[in-house]
């Protein structure tokens, strides 16, 4: 019965405040150590090893560290506990921080499009200086689905299987990536162990993201089209929800973009390329609703069942 009030304070909290941006934040702390071993360590000879170190140590002390202090908080007050566990729960969703910045977007590109430029660039890691106001849409939308899955649905799915612990470790996983997992030639070598058990992390999440899209929208008959764009992609998680979305609005996403300087040729998800629309964006974001809705009703389900079968067996 904790779990269930931890994630339902937790995920509430998200809901009406979002991130505050006056509020520190764990992740923005999880960035500056990425940060300062990438400084100190991404040089020279073994780099490929050394990022390596880095990842696995930063992962399993994450874990290590948020297990062990949350027992000790839970030790000396259960109440204590619950709170501090809902909190962690509420910095770990960014449902509605990402749709706020994706109305923005839109918005933002209606006035102009260098302003429309400018707030995509707060949620994308491409170069948005040379994007048209298409594209600025496009780059938005491809985002929210993405992150619909890593902001999400995600972190949900490791709070159900390891609690808070699991969810916060998720966090710097997904934090290492977002940082240092690029193929470009600062990070090829340095930052491949952060992208690849990012990959592992996101296997079951990006796949369940896109089913559960398509159910809530009543477009399961497309799973065919969002099995095969969202293979195609580079990154064998993004795809998914990516494609669900195309498929859903009937457009076209990906195509080749610009990181850190660097060119990348990436497949395009869909095939029908049209002009997208604030209608778009819209209906986009209610999926997303619908999608964190489901996710967090059947954990709050489960974790009630489960409840009630120890109360009948102890009682």
């Amino acid at each position: 019965m904790k779990a269930f009030l931890v994630l339902l304070i937790g995920w509430l909290g998200d809901r009406l405040f979002g991130d505050p941006l006056w509020l520190p934040h764990p992740v923005v702390g999880f960035g500056k150590i990425i940060a300062f071993f990438e400084w100190l360590l991404n040089r020279g000879r073994w780099r490929k090893f050394k990022g390596a170190v880095v990842t696995i140590l930063l992962v399993a002390v994450t874990f290590v560290f948020f297990w062990y202090v949350l027992r000790w908080i839970d030790a000396r007050s259960v109440y204590a506990g619950m709170a501090v566990k809902a909190i962690f729960v509420f910095y770990c969703l960014a449902g509605t921080t990402l749709i706020r910045e994706v109305r923005e977007v839109f918005r933002a590109v209606e006035r102009s499009l260098e302003e429309g430029r400018r707030q995509v660039a707060r949620i994308v890691g491409r170069d948005t200086s040379q994007l048209s106001a298409q594209e600025v849409r496009t780059a938005a939308l491809e985002t929210l689905a993405e992150n619909l899955s890593d902001g999400v649905v995600a972190p949900l799915f490791w709070y159900a299987l390891l609690g808070v612990p699991g969810m916060m470790t998720y966090k710097m996983v997904n934090t290492l990536d977002s940082m240092i997992g690029y193929k470009t030639e600062r990070y090829r070598h340095f930052g491949c162990w952060a992208a690849r058990i990012d990959d592992i992390a996101n296997y079951v999440p990006s796949r369940l993201t896109a089913l559960m899209m398509l159910l809530v929208s009543g477009k399961i008959r497309i799973l065919p089209f969002v099995t095969w764009f969202g293979r195609q992609n580079a990154s064998p998680n993004s795809g998914y929800p990516e494609a669900a979305l195309a498929g859903i609005l009937d457009c076209r996403f990906g195509g080749p973009h610009t990181y850190f300087g660097e060119y990348f040729e990436k497949p395009y998800i869909g095939t029908k390329e049209r002009e997208l629309t604030t209608a778009d964006m819209e209906l986009s974001v209610k999926i997303n609703r619908r999608v964190e809705n489901l996710s967090v009703f059947v954990i709050l389900l489960i974790r009630l069942v489960r409840f009630a079968i120890l109360y009948i067996f102890i009682w």
